[in-house]
């Protein structure tokens, strides 16, 4: 991996059962951990690789509120309350900083466009404000050059792409439960149609409730269950500079190049949007799901190669319970960069922001980044498999809610009242009714 990620030690032994099994530990997976642990539950985590290591260390670092489509910005405004406790809940530091997100344009559709959501935002309490042109030449003077306009969302923030979701996993095993690097969960067993156990590698744990948070791999795991869970991936790449920059914005996005300063010192570069679709057996088959998706983003991607499709992440095969499984033969989803973006995006980051010329380039990375056919994530029991929870298809957005995510599964598994409607994110709406009702973001 091409990436920077805080490694953690697992738990020596795999229980032999647990009132909650969480697969996949990514954000989402290692959140639902989290927040289950702190409710005195017996929760194992099983993660096929590392703690974190592929998307949720692979993203921009982004807690925003900012431009949320509205079915998701309940769960960004309870996340980033969440993110505010972090530090003190684990005696550790995600990263997470209140630094406001920044935004400029030279465009009118697009002011508008940000004008329009700050007034929907702040009929629900958020705080957002519009940039004229002088007040966007100040803000970003570190550009040298005239804006049309801006936004700045002064209650967002960010965190530490590589250390957030470690640090969380830590917090688990502090919590007593139990997290296990390099177990792969195979398949499940159910007993009466309902979940009993969760088969891995390394062995069984008895268990009444496995939440599915394995992101660009919960479909092909859904699929050994009979279950239909329409998803698919675009491959991101982005770069990291050293420190060396100075007087720049801690965060900034323009539709050239987005910019956003790290833990370090340094910043993580990116072109938002821009990505390679790699074709999978699972493209094929939703193809029809998410072509309002293409249609809608077809201008900020690309034609990919046969990585993706090798990979297995998006496989329409079928195995038995006590076979080598894809995700034992790909630890972790580490793709190739396309150098062709990696290197127009350090140019255009040069351009737009002068002082970036004192830094280098010290990573390059690519990601799979997995979506639903509408953009918003699957938070729900599968009403087929009673027992049986889906975390998944967080559409970019993941790092950000992660939180919120987490605690909306704790929610749902104790029986508390969610703390947002879990309606908007039910997996069962992507059987039709999702159709063209794709998100804006």
């Amino acid at each position: 991996m091409s990436q920077p990620l805080l490694r953690i030690e697992s738990s020596p032994d795999l229980p032999a059962e647990a009132d909650v099994v969480v697969i996949g530990g990514g954000v989402a997976g290692v959140f639902s951990a989290y927040y289950l642990s702190r409710r005195g539950l017996k929760v194992a985590l099983v993660e096929k690789g590392l703690v974190g290591a592929e998307q949720s260390s692979r993203n921009w670092g982004w807690c925003r509120q900012q431009n949320r489509d509205a079915r998701e910005l309940p769960i960004s405004t309870k996340s980033l309350d969440l993110w505010d406790k972090l530090a003190e809940e684990t005696g550790e530091e995600t990263g997470f900083r209140r630094c406001g997100l920044f935004y400029l344009s030279q465009n009118e559709a697009e002011l508008a466009g940000w004008a329009k959501w700050g007034e929907f935002a702040r009929t629900v309490g958020v705080t957002t404000y519009m940039l004229n042109a002088a007040q966007a030449a100040e803000r970003g003077q570190a550009t040298g050059r005239g804006w049309k306009g801006g936004v700045f969302s002064p209650s967002d923030g960010t965190a530490d792409p590589s250390r957030a979701v470690p640090v969380i996993a830590r917090a688990i095993i502090r919590n007593g439960g139990t997290v296990h690097q390099n177990c792969a969960a195979r398949g499940l067993e159910l007993s009466g149609g309902r979940v009993s156990a969760v088969v891995t590698e390394k062995g069984t744990i008895r268990t009444k409730v496995a939440v599915m948070a394995g992101g660009a791999w919960a479909s092909s795991f859904c699929r050994q269950l009979g279950l239909r869970f329409p998803q698919a991936s675009v491959r991101s790449s982005i770069l990291a500079v050293s420190p060396g920059a100075n007087d720049l914005p801690d965060t900034l996005h323009t539709a050239g190049v987005s910019v956003t300063r790290r833990g370090n010192g340094g910043y993580t570069l990116a072109i938002s949007g821009r990505a390679r679709v790699d074709p999978t057996p699972q493209q094929l088959r939703f193809a029809r799901e998410f072509v309002p998706m293409f249609a809608r983003r077809w201008r900020s991607l690309a034609p990919g190669g046969v990585e993706g499709w090798r990979s297995g992440h998006e496989t329409l095969a079928r195995w038995t319970l006590d076979e080598v499984t894809p995700m034992e033969r790909v630890r972790i989803l580490d793709p190739k960069p396309d150098r062709g973006q990696i290197s127009e995006t350090h140019k255009r980051a040069l351009e737009l922001l002068p002082g970036l010329r004192q830094t280098t380039i010290t990573h390059s990375w690519a990601g799979y980044i997995d979506s639903t056919p509408d953009g918003v994530p699957a938070i729900g029991e599968i009403e087929a498999v009673p027992g049986f929870i889906l975390a998944a298809g967080f559409s970019g957005h993941g790092f950000g809610i992660g939180p919120g995510a987490g605690h909306l599964v704790a929610d749902l598994v104790t029986g508390q009242t969610p703390i947002v409607d879990p309606r908007p994110y039910n997996p069962k709406r992507l059987n039709d009714a999702a159709w063209g009702k794709v998100a804006e973001f």
